[in-house]
């Protein structure tokens, strides 16, 4: 119990909650899309840039960026579903954005991932200080964020 009050603790303001919102639907919304698009944006797609198993894959992605995103969203294991998606993020980099960058040089590539560095950026911020005061981490860690009661009072 106290691993999962320390990784859900958080002192962060409530206006985190526009970050979570932010990074949380668009993953959300991007593994909705492999399911609904499959030929586009699922086992299609992932065909198209390598990666192997696409028709297991894509799938797997798919519900990892819908759970996780939701799991931003409302707040909930926000530090866990960050790392999780950073790796998503990061393999998708590596696969669509580096072979970019080796083929047409770092503007082109530049141009097409400001999206994917910008949701890098945003998870891995929300990765070091949490979901803030209004998430569902904040209520599970200890009222308001986790903090004790000597610093809800200062």
């Amino acid at each position: 119990m106290a691993l999962i009050q320390r990784l859900m603790r958080t002192q962060a303001p409530a206006a985190i909650v526009l970050v979570r919102l932010l990074a949380g639907s668009v993953f959300f919304a991007e593994g909705v899309k492999k399911f609904l698009f499959a030929a586009e944006w699922g086992a299609g797609r992932f065909i198209k840039i390598g990666i192997p198993a696409p028709e297991v894959m894509a799938p797997f992605v798919g519900v990892v960026e819908m759970v996780c995103g939701f799991l931003l969203v409302i707040g909930l294991l926000t530090r866990p579903a960050a790392i999780a998606l950073i790796v998503n993020i990061c393999v998708a980099i590596w696969t669509t954005k580096v072979p970019l960058l080796r083929q047409h040089g770092f503007w082109e590539m530049e141009d097409k991932a400001r999206t994917d560095f910008s949701m890098l950026m945003c998870l891995l911020f929300l990765l070091a200080v949490g979901a803030g005061r209004w998430s569902m981490d904040a209520g599970v860690a200890g009222g308001r964020g986790g903090r004790s009661a000597r610093d809800r009072t200062e």
